[in-house]
């Protein structure tokens, strides 16, 4: 018996590479003998360092950087083995969760925690990133992460404007001598799952900026600054950063990594599987055990699950999927690639009990072994579950 498994976090439960061993202690109480490996999943959000970390046989890297909102925050990235990958989550340096609950203000935060990761990174050696986008605080174009890279932006009194998402509109001139000289042996591949312009009713602010604290008014003035800069770019620079699809992902960072350090903005869980070397890892599999917290609709878009999912499919490998709980409202799994779904809650319980760490290991190993008693029940391998030709 030879099992993959690979699945996301359980967001705010249990850890990918926790629950991956959960999984498999049922499957060991069933198979002592299975060969089962792990792979832990992530689709460029929340986890996807800790994938790569592991899936690369890499090292965290702790890192004091300036937060959201200029205060020094402790984040964290990854470095691969190969001492020249380096994996990074902007949220870790300004993502919402960093700011105090009614202390949201995207006029004010900035990314440019950002930009000291990818300094510190370029430091140690590293020329490839691997960057998630997603959870940021901010909507200032990334224009943060760029002043940390040695950009300068200044106003019509050629001062400095500042950070944060206010600056933008009072941008007047882009300096770049003092630019990292190292960023050009760079290449930046970025987790992106959003086409949202950079500006306009779809752009970042308009979408995104209500959700990190912004006022109506706060909105207009954002939006407003990201055309701003827009116009500015395109004018001094000749790039166009405005029509880019991803460009207002994670309030503008898309923009700035694409226009400005030409990187390439990808579906998050396709970067993820390429990276872990995924299609590799499904040689030879008799079962792959993916899950997530939540299986529902929206897990087709885009999530690792159904990533996964569909890959497999074209090996006909079954896919068994794990979850907190299933939501069979427009339930369209199993026509995307996914074998079966089950829920882990064996009986009802609070949300705080069914979060619950220990709770969430037990109930993913008692599934387990309950699936795979069934399996042995009818032979074991997954040839039995075919449809002949």
């Amino acid at each position: 018996m030879k099992v993959l498994i690979s699945i996301d976090s359980f967001k705010g439960s249990i850890s990918s590479i926790k629950g991956s061993e959960a999984i498999a202690s049922g499957i060991q109480e069933v198979y002592k003998d299975a060969e089962i490996t792990t792979l832990p999943l992530a689709d460029g959000g929340e986890g996807t360092v800790e994938a790569l970390v592991h899936a690369l046989s890499g090292k965290r890297v702790e890192k004091v950087v300036t937060g959201p909102l200029h205060e020094k925050v402790n984040a964290t990235y990854g470095i691969a083995n190969d001492g020249k990958t380096a994996m990074i989550e902007v949220a870790t340096a300004c993502g919402l969760p960093l700011i105090p609950k009614g202390g949201l203000n995207p006029m004010k935060a900035t990314t440019y925690g950002v930009g000291e990761l990818i300094s510190d990174a370029i430091e140690k050696g590293c020329r490839h990133f691997i960057i998630g986008l997603g959870g940021s605080a901010t909507n200032d174009a990334g224009v943060g992460m760029l002043q940390a890279l040695g950009y300068r932006f200044l106003d019509n009194q050629l001062q400095e404007v500042g950070l944060g998402g206010k600056a933008l509109a009072g941008i007047d001139r882009i300096v770049v001598d003092d630019v990292n000289p190292e960023l050009s042996e760079c290449t930046f591949q970025v987790a992106c799952d959003v086409n949202n312009l950079l500006y306009g009713k779809e752009g970042a602010a308009y979408i995104f900026a209500p959700q990190k604290g912004a006022t109506e008014e706060m909105v207009v003035k954002l939006d407003q600054g990201l055309s701003h800069f827009a116009s500015i770019v395109s004018d001094q620079m000749g790039i166009d950063i405005q029509n880019r699809k991803g460009a207002g992902a994670a309030g503008g960072l898309g923009a700035a990594f694409s226009g400005f350090l030409q990187g390439e903005l990808q579906s998050g869980v396709d970067l993820v599987l390429d990276v872990i070397g995924m299609e590799e890892q499904l040689r030879d599999v008799d079962f792959v055990i993916t899950g997530e917290g939540m299986l529902d609709s929206q897990t087709s878009m885009g999530k690792a699950p159904i990533g996964i999912a569909q890959m497999a499919a074209k090996y006909d490998i079954p896919v068994i999927a794990l979850a907190g709980s299933v939501n069979q409202e427009g339930f369209n799994l199993n026509e995307k690639g996914l074998t079966s779904c089950f829920s882990i809650i064996p009986s009802p319980m609070s949300l705080d009990e069914a979060m619950n760490t220990a709770v969430t290991f037990n109930n993913l190993r008692f599934t387990a072994s309950q699936l795979f008693r069934l399996i042995r029940s009818v032979g074991g391998q997954r040839d039995r579950f075919l449809v002949p030709s």
